[in-house]
């Protein structure tokens, strides 16, 4: 699968040099932060300490003109993968005045529907509305162990959730009753002002037609998947201009990206390794390690772009696709400390995204 989104990306990048369309480009997306809370070993620092830094950055990356951050939740990890994306997010609002807030994404098959309901109201409301509730279908054996569910309800589970989720918002009774949730006669109160857009991601077919027949957009790992997802808007009778695609980057943008790699390498191989040991890219035992850092760059989602190559390859997606609203970026890799993060935020910042607006 990481092979097969190294042969699809360069054709979804192709475009015209920047020269013969001009330097700069209008656009209307809004460019974020990507974090997952991770703090492994051998790098791990104090958590008190390691969430305080990264607050601070998302702080600071609203001042330098991102527009969204964007977190991730698993469980039961030694280096602390985000178990609670929406209590992170609640400081995230506290500290910040426009941004977006999402997530990308939530375990949607292991949650109580309404619990995260009424979770997600109180996150609106606390935010001014800025809240998007991002999930996918899940993966990891264990969650679903724990949490008490079937991985095999992970469909129904789901679709039947994201029923709650958007009856629990509207502020009449929810009154459900499914093959996996009985919700009774009752209102989540207080409701959202602005009730949270609910998006969906996944890589397999199955899941990318899920989002575009029930979600408000798909949440996309790496540029996989953004054809199958117009060629289903069409198949479940909608127009183009009816998608919404919010594009989660493994770009690797710096002045000297091949230095950069090299830097982050140790980094970027945990996280490509962790991923595949844990079944996001098929089945463990199928699917082998990255032996050293350069393999897992050159075979898995990771893109080496200088500004100007950043400028040209979202300029092309954009331009392709323009169901993107969102393109959001790894703040840091797994163990990577927040002062390297920032120069890579810096440089985007300053170099890649006025060109881009």
């Amino acid at each position: 699968l990481w092979k097969s989104a190294r042969v699809i990306s360069p054709r979804l990048m192709t475009s015209s040099p920047a020269s013969e369309r001009g330097s700069t480009m209008t656009s209307n997306v809004d460019f974020g932060l990507w974090y997952d809370f991770r703090d492994p070993e051998p790098w791990q620092i104090d958590f008190e300490q390691f969430y305080s830094e990264r607050l601070d950055q998302i702080t600071r990356a609203e001042t330098m003109g991102f527009d969204s951050v964007w977190l991730t939740e698993h469980h039961f990890c030694d280096d602390g993968y985000t178990p609670s994306p929406m209590v992170i997010h609640a400081a995230i609002a506290a500290r910040t005045e426009r941004m977006r807030l999402g997530t990308n994404l939530m375990l949607l098959p292991i949650a109580d529907p309404v619990r995260m309901a009424e979770d997600a109201a109180t996150l609106s409301l606390i935010s001014g509305g800025r809240f998007d509730l991002g999930g996918g279908i899940g993966y990891r054996q264990l969650e679903f162990d724990q949490f008490g569910r079937k991985i095999s309800h992970r469909p129904s589970l789901v679709e039947e959730g994201i029923e709650i989720l958007r009856r629990a918002w509207s502020g009449e009774p929810v009154n459900f009753e499914g093959k996996r949730f009985t919700v009774g006669d009752f209102k989540i109160t207080p409701p959202p002002k602005r009730a949270p857009r609910v998006l969906l991601g996944g890589m397999a077919p199955p899941a990318i037609d899920r989002a575009a027949r029930i979600a408000d957009g798909f949440l996309c790992t790496g540029g996989i998947g953004m054809d199958t997802y117009v060629e289903c808007l069409a198949a479940n009778g909608k127009a183009p201009e009816e998608g919404n695609i919010i594009l989660g980057s493994w770009a690797i943008i710096a002045e000297d990206p091949e230095a950069e790699a090299e830097r982050v390498g140790d980094h970027v191989l945990y996280q490509s390794n962790e991923y595949i040991r844990w079944g996001a890219f098929g089945p463990p035992d199928q699917t082998p390690l990255f032996p050293d850092a350069r393999t897992a760059i050159e075979n898995g989602l990771y893109e080496l772009w200088d500004a100007d190559m950043a400028v040209e390859k979202l300029s092309a997606m954009i331009e392709q696709y323009p169901q993107i609203s969102d393109i959001h970026f790894w703040a840091q890799f797994p163990g990577e400390s927040v002062e390297a993060g920032d120069r890579r935020m810096t440089y985007i910042a300053e170099k890649v995204l006025p060109r881009l607006r």
